[in-house]
This record gives structure tokens, sequence and C-alpha cells, in this order.
């Protein structure tokens, strides 16, 4: 056998072992690297049908951003204020409730609710959101806080994660989002967010959440200057987590937006190191959803931060959702992102678009209508 045919072989043994679920250590994944982004792409998408068929889901919601006051002060962040800024604020009880019964009417299931990190917030209040929002809104899911928000109010209440999750779960919360996540390598952690959770303080909030019945979503932000390994590596610390609990609902990447961060950009050009383009982005998904495989279901395309039509082809490089409408969104914003929410049909029309069947879900990814 020829130097040729022998390589072709070795490709045609690591296409087999996607396709048929295999689980993929770190030198073996470095492999997947050796592929164009076309027959990545192509391996993705047959999977993505293999599991989900030809249904694109997406979800009708709204995100709350309640304080923007933030210890952590991520070098990549542009939302996070200082105590003493003019524009620093917290939300009261009353002006969350407004913001939910607006989404509320206009047909949101689902609340996103995510803040910095602020040492004057009392657990009382947090508390009291979720006992009013189950309360008033009992059809909205309360889908609140991330990995990061409940360590340090765990910590700046010197109680146990547990005992802090517990306790959310018997005042209503139902689920919380993968934030907090970034690049779970502590090497580049230490880089771009070093007064932020470690990696394995942010497995431990997960596992213990999904251990005591809080389904999550998995996340990455990734175009920090990281290497393709570092990206494999967090795929697979992801996987490993839900192999073990199965409490993720989704997966969902996005790029580092750099404009008003502390992360200058001409810094990292100067190392020789890139922005993230649309090619990363699409790689990405399809690695995710090669790796994932049938431990992890839905791989999520973001309109929000990718735009509309590069979210759409990531349809054909394994997604399968859609993201949600998004009626407020702060966060991105402030990072120069121009947003405006979607409507329901807006939504139906961009999948129908890509010849795929439009359907809306809830936050746990059940369907609750198909659009024929």
């Amino acid at each position: 056998m020829n130097e040729k045919s022998a390589e072709a072989k070795s490709a045609e043994e690591i296409i087999s072992k996607c396709i048929n679920g295999y689980k993929f250590s770190l030198e073996e994944a470095k492999e997947l690297l050796n592929f164009d982004l076309s027959t990545l792409g192509l391996i993705a998408d047959q999977i993505r049908n293999k599991f989900c068929g030809n249904t694109v889901t997406f979800v009708c919601d709204t995100t709350i951003n309640y304080t923007n006051i933030c210890a952590s002060k991520c070098k990549f962040c542009a939302f996070y204020r200082s105590k003493s800024a003019g524009d620093a604020y917290v939300l009261t009880i009353d002006e969350i409730l407004q913001k939910t019964e607006k989404a509320e009417n206009l047909g949101a299931t689902q609340v996103l609710l995510q803040g910095g990190l602020n040492n004057d917030i009392p657990l009382s209040y947090y508390e009291t959101i979720i006992k009013a929002v189950r309360d008033k809104f009992p059809g909205v899911q309360r889908h609140f806080f991330s990995a990061a928000e409940i360590y340090f109010i765990a910590e700046n209440n010197n109680m146990a994660v547990e005992d802090v999750m517990e306790r959310f779960r018997d005042d209503g919360l139902q689920s919380f989002g993968g934030g907090g996540a970034e690049i779970l390598v502590d090497d580049v952690r230490k880089k771009i967010s070093p007064y932020k959770i470690s990696a394995g303080q942010w497995r431990e909030v997960i596992t213990k959440a999904h251990k005591t019945g809080i389904k999550t979503s998995a996340t990455m932000v990734y175009g920090f200057g990281e290497s393709k390994e570092d990206r494999l590596r967090h795929l697979l610390f992801l996987r490993d987590i839900q192999e073990e609990t199965d409490g993720f609902t989704a997966f969902i990447p996005w790029s580092f937006q750099p404009q008003n961060t502390a992360l200058n950009v001409s810094d990292l050009l100067s190392q020789g190191k890139f922005l993230a383009g649309g090619c990363d982005y699409l790689e990405i998904i399809a690695l995710s959803r090669i790796i994932f495989n049938k431990f992890l279901r839905n791989i999520q395309a973001s309109w929000l931060t990718e735009g509309e039509k590069l979210a759409q082809i990531a349809l054909f490089y394994g997604a399968n959702d859609f993201s949600g409408t998004i009626i407020e969104e702060n966060v991105v914003q402030d990072a120069g992102i121009k947003f405006s929410g979607k409507t329901r049909e807006e939504m139906v029309n961009l999948i129908k678009q890509t010849g795929r069947i439009p359907a809306q879900r809830n936050t746990f990814y059940n369907v609750m209508k198909i659009y024929l």
C-alpha cells in the first residue's frame, strides 16, 4: 500500500469513527483538524441528520441583565461597570417583573436572567426574583443565572454551592445558562478573566446543578488567541461532564466581540494571533457535533453574534437550533453588536430559507409547534 492509499484508509477510518459515535481522546480529536472545513461539515451534517432530522428549533425568549456591576472585571467584557460608574445599575424587582410581563405579552416562554458579580446584592434579592416570577408568570421558564454567578453568590454568603442551588430550586429555579465558561482551559482563563472561577470550579457548579435536578446549557466563547487544541480541550471537557450527568440541554458557541473591551485587538494581532472569523465558527460547530455525537443532541447557531447568514450556514455544519427571538439583550450590545430582537415570523422565515422545517421549542428543547 502506497503512502496516499494509507492516508486515504486512515481518513476513512476516522470518518467511520465520527459517524458511529466514537469517543475521541484529545490526541485522536486533533486528527480531525487535518480535514478541510467542507469535509468536517459533511461529516457533522450527516450526524446532525441522524439525530435531529430536518427540524430546526427556536425559542421565544428574552434576556434580562439585572446588574452591570461586577467584581470579575473580565478583559473581554464591555458590559461590566464599577459601583461608582455613572451608568452602573441594579434593577429593582418591579423592573424585572415589568420586563418579564412585556416579554410574555410578546410570546416569550423563557427568560434568561443574568448579571454581574455584585458584592452588594443580598441573597434575598435573588430568591425574591425567583419566587415573584414563579408566582406571577408560571408559564415562563425561569432560566436564571450562570455557574459563575452561583459560585459567587455562595461565596458571598458563606454558603456551599449545593445549598444555594437547592434553595434556588425550591424557590422555583428551573434551569440556568452555561455562561462563564468562555474557554475551559485555565491557562487561557488566567489571561482573559483572572478573577473569575476556574475551569474546575465551573465544573463543580455545573455537575452539582445537574445532580440537584437543574438542567443547564453549555457554552463556549472563543477568539481570544487560544489555540485550536484549547478549543478541543474545551469540547472534550464538556463532553465528559455530559457523559457523567446528562444535564446539558445544548451547546452554544459564539465569538469574542472585541469592541469596547480591555482585551486590546491590536495587541492580539501584534502577537501573530488573529480574530476569529466565519471559518472558525463553522469549524467549532462541526467539531462539536462530531465530538458530542450521541452524548448531546442540540447544537445552537447564534444569529445574534455571528449574523443571520452565517447562522443559516451553520445549520449545514451540524447545528440544529437557531437560538431565540431575544426580545432584549444588553451584554452583546455593549460590545458593539447592532441588535434588535426578532419576531416568531422572522425566525420561521430564516429557517425556511435553508430548506429546513422550523419548530418552536421550550427551554428543554421539547417541540411546541411545527411550521410546515
